[in-house]
Formats: structure tokens, sequence, C-alpha cells
């Protein structure tokens, strides 16, 4: 498996009515991410975005930006509401930054 690779794709809505769309990797997130609205960026964005360039560049783990990708889709009112969210309750294995 490639070590950008997520374990499991982060399955988000990105607007009413359309399809649900699955993103499965590190790249992935950052195309996403590198697309989103400078307007709506913020905390939660930057966090994930590091995360996902952190990745990239050996500095974070995969596992990591998945987590910090998915809390950002969370916020942001684009996770499927089928996405089952691994880890622990509380956000345990979240970023600290990306906790809420």
């Amino acid at each position: 498996m490639d070590r950008l690779q997520f374990e499991v794709p982060v399955r988000i809505t990105p607007a009413p009515g359309l399809p649900v769309e699955e993103i499965y990797s590190v790249e992935q997130a950052l195309d996403f991410l590198q697309d989103w609205p400078k307007r709506r960026q913020g905390k939660v964005y930057d966090v994930a975005f590091n995360a996902c360039f952190g990745a990239t560049v050996d500095v974070a783990s995969a596992e990591e930006a998945c987590l910090a990708f998915m809390a950002f889709c969370r916020v942001s009112g684009l996770l499927a509401r089928d996405m089952m969210v691994p880890g622990k309750r509380g956000g345990a294995n979240l970023p600290r930054e990306a906790r809420f």
C-alpha cells in the first residue's frame, strides 16, 4: 500500500444534491484543499492542509492527515452521513489543533 494512501477513504458530499465522492489519499485531499475558497479557510482548514502537506514530506503520517482532513470535512459540513469515523470518542486520535 502506498504510504500516502488512506486506510479508509474519506466520503464527502461536496454540495447538496451531488453524489458522494471518496478521497483515497493525501494527494487527493491536498488537491481538494487547494481548491477550497480562500474566504472559507480557517484554523481547521490550516490544520488539515498542514497535516496533509506534512505527510508528503514525512513530517506527519497519512493517518494523521486523514484524521485532520476528516475533521475539516466534518466541521465544513462536507462529511457524508454514512462516513464511519475511526478512533476513540471525543477526538482522542485527532491532532490537538483539530479537536472540538
